[in-house]
């Protein structure tokens, strides 16, 4: 019998952080090379776990796995396993091996269970739009030659050229390798989120948005949206993990609020206004108020998508979300305190 991954989509609770790839100064350079900052990598790992999230998805978009280099790609995910190792070998993290193909996808995933990650943030091939029967074929493909990796779905309409169509839902159920998918590209608890997850059940979570958890959770329950994903964690995660404590805690009031306030903060940021213009610089402008926070230190963006080419209104209502993240993260200490290390506003 082939090995199976050691967690299952039932596993899936709590917040998965999406942090970016740290860069070392002169990344944004076309010359160059072993642009990685393993320093800053470690520190932000430990910092994530201690901080109490309760899972990583690294190399997706923000993770800037279209401008790494294949060495440099193997030596952040090395120095990752290796400071997993050190703080909980059982800590699940998920490491993106989206390429143009199947093979090259497969020899990737192979080389992080080789490791011993947990599993991998896996969207798929866009040179071409996938249509379904091509899809279900390829996760397929990936999880019968990799078996005993886990799989976070990426769905993201913008990056994969459209949806996932609901026919490719009832694959994913099929397949043990799939724990959850990472429900994006401007989707929110809608029509859409509703019926595909009619398909998924409670195989594994449809994960959503922070800012849109607490209706989720309200709408179906924690057996199926038990597990929400967050590029925000990178700017220190406390206000989420505030808010995944209240939902957990059956605190419904504390986790409107919460939602809310979240909800303000993100107002002036541009992905909430109009994600396909977003996406055409959702790596900088994302690595910019992770920068702003000062939470990581994650550098500049790797060529082509470099903070330069964006136009000064998306920088400036950027800049305007990290004062209000800000702010209601002095709000949020005041109202609940600091009760436990996995409870505290993490600050670094």
């Amino acid at each position: 019998m082939s090995k199976l991954p050691k967690i299952t989509g039932r596993d899936m609770r709590g917040v998965m952080a999406y942090p970016p790839t740290p860069a070392l100064p002169g990344a944004e350079r076309v010359d160059a090379v072993d642009t990685v900052d393993l320093d800053e990598t470690e520190r932000m790992i430990r910092n994530l776990i201690n901080g109490g999230v309760d899972a990583i998805a690294l190399n997706g978009t923000l993770g800037e796995m279209a401008t790494l280099t294949l060495e440099e790609w193997k030596a952040y995910a090395a120095c990752v396993a290796e400071t997993v190792r050190s703080v909980d070998e059982d800590f699940p993290v998920f490491i993106g091996a989206t390429t143009l193909n199947t093979r090259d996808t497969v020899s990737r995933m192979k080389y992080l269970a080789d490791l011993g990650i947990t599993g991998t943030l896996l969207g798929r091939p866009m040179w071409g739009e996938m249509v379904a029967p091509v899809m279900e074929r390829f996760y397929r493909d990936v999880a019968t030659a990799v078996p005993e990796l886990a799989i976070v779905v990426y769905d993201n309409t913008a990056a994969f050229r459209g949806i996932i169509p609901r026919r490719v839902y009832k694959t994913l159920v099929e397949l043990p390798q799939v724990v959850a998918v990472k429900y994006a590209g401007g989707a929110s608890v809608g029509f859409r989120y509703h019926n595909d997850m009619a398909h998924t059940g409670t195989s594994f979570p449809l994960m959503s948005i922070e800012t849109d958890w607490y209706p989720a959770w309200e709408m179906y329950g924690e057996e199926l949206v038990g597990m929400a994903w967050s590029s925000t964690t990178a700017m220190g995660p406390g206000p989420v993990l505030e808010l995944r404590d209240a939902l957990q805690q059956g605190r419904m009031e504390d986790a409107r609020w919460l939602t809310e306030r979240l909800r303000w903060a993100h107002e002036p940021f541009l992905v909430g206004q109009d994600f396909m213009e977003f996406a055409k610089y959702n790596i900088p402008l994302e690595k910019i108020r992770v920068n702003g926070a000062g939470y990581l230190n994650v550098g500049k963006c790797r060529p082509p998508y470099t903070e330069d080419l964006v136009p000064q209104e998306h920088v400036t209502t950027t800049d305007e979300h990290v004062k209000r993240y800000l702010q209601i993260r002095t709000e949020i200490e005041q109202r609940f305190g600091k009760r436990t290390p996995k409870q505290a506003l993490s600050q670094v």
